[in-house]
């Protein structure tokens, strides 16, 4: 038996890694699908598990909906819910074949005319959103909400009808762009990191790497967040860093950033984890809501923060940090 008035354990000991004080939080505040997440990608558990807990999103249109993606509320199907069901499905192995087929059709039904998705289907307007997720009765194809699942679609090698248009789309709002910000950036490089045509996606990458320094749209200092302005519409301290845009090595936005300056960010993101053990989410803001109103509901924060924080993980072993 321990004796009374123990020393608690230092902070180098096991039970106090940074894995183990994120699995904590994890069974401590994370729904379902999360908490199997974590288990699948930490613990040697099930893939047949985490698929179970995100069928419960599902909905007979094939698309996916009941708050996945929580600042949008609701049990309607949307864009932003699939893109995430898919990104949850691509991490267990599990996004092709029939699974993507059925997610196609749900998003040929919901398309734009152009043939690409819309961040949010109007059919929102009945359920709560966030303020910074404005709904309209005609949305406009959207690079932020069709590059990722492209992306992902060709990274499994799917072939479906509803991918040629999409593609083109994405191309040309790549391939156009001048100014951008980083939600944005990040969308075109998860469209980029696997499409097809790797000479004209690497062109692509290094062309929007450049814009990236230009407009100083990621944070190489985080000592220095002054001398890296949030763009305009972001709420304050809503700052990016290297590896936002580079989830991972082998991305293409790696060659963005030089060794020492990428060693800065993945230290920053180290020194992110919250005593709780959790990673904590941006503040959001919209010109609608000028102030930051990332907890604009009670549970958004809070169901926010595992996913926050398994994605923090994954990214830190990747790199060899974990």
């Amino acid at each position: 038996m321990a004796e009374t008035g123990a020393s608690p354990l230092p902070p180098t000991s096991p039970a106090h890694t940074p894995l183990t004080r994120a699995e904590r939080f994890v069974w401590l505040t994370a729904r379902v699908l999360e908490q199997r997440r974590f288990a699948y990608h930490f613990l040697g558990g099930s893939a047949d598990a985490v698929e179970t807990a995100l069928a419960a999103y599902r909905n007979a249109d094939e698309g996916y909906g009941h708050a996945l993606e929580p600042d949008l509320r609701g049990p309607v199907s949307q864009p932003l819910h699939t893109g995430h069901a898919l990104r949850v499905l691509d991490s267990i192995g599990r996004c092709a074949g029939q699974r993507a087929e059925r997610v196609c059709r749900y998003l040929t039904s919901v398309s734009t005319p152009d043939g690409a998705l819309p961040a949010i289907h109007p059919s929102q307007r009945d359920y709560p959103a966030a303020p910074f997720l404005p709904v309209v009765d005609a949305p406009p194809s959207d690079l932020l909400a069709t590059g990722p699942v492209v992306g992902l679609l060709h990274g499994n090698e799917v072939w479906h009808a509803w991918l040629f248009r999409a593609t083109d789309f994405c191309w040309q709002a790549v391939e156009s762009l001048k100014t951008s910000h980083p939600y944005e950036i990040h969308a075109a490089v998860a469209f980029l990191d696997a499409v097809p045509d790797r000479p004209r996606a690497e062109a692509a990458a290094d062309r929007l790497g450049r814009l990236v320094r230009e407009h100083r749209l990621a944070v190489l200092d985080p000592e220095d967040l002054e001398g890296y302005p949030v763009p305009p519409g972001y709420a304050p301290g809503e700052h990016h860093y290297p590896y936002d845009f580079a989830r991972t090595p082998d991305s293409l936005a790696r060659a963005w950033f030089t060794d020492e300056e990428m060693a800065r960010s993945l230290d920053f993101l180290v020194a992110g984890q919250r005593e709780d053990g959790g990673w904590p989410v941006r503040p959001r803001c919209s010109a609608q809501e000028p102030q930051p109103r990332r907890g604009w509901a009670p549970v958004t924060e809070l169901e926010s923060r595992p996913i926050v924080t398994i994605e923090a993980l994954l990214t830190l072993r990747a790199y060899g940090r974990l």
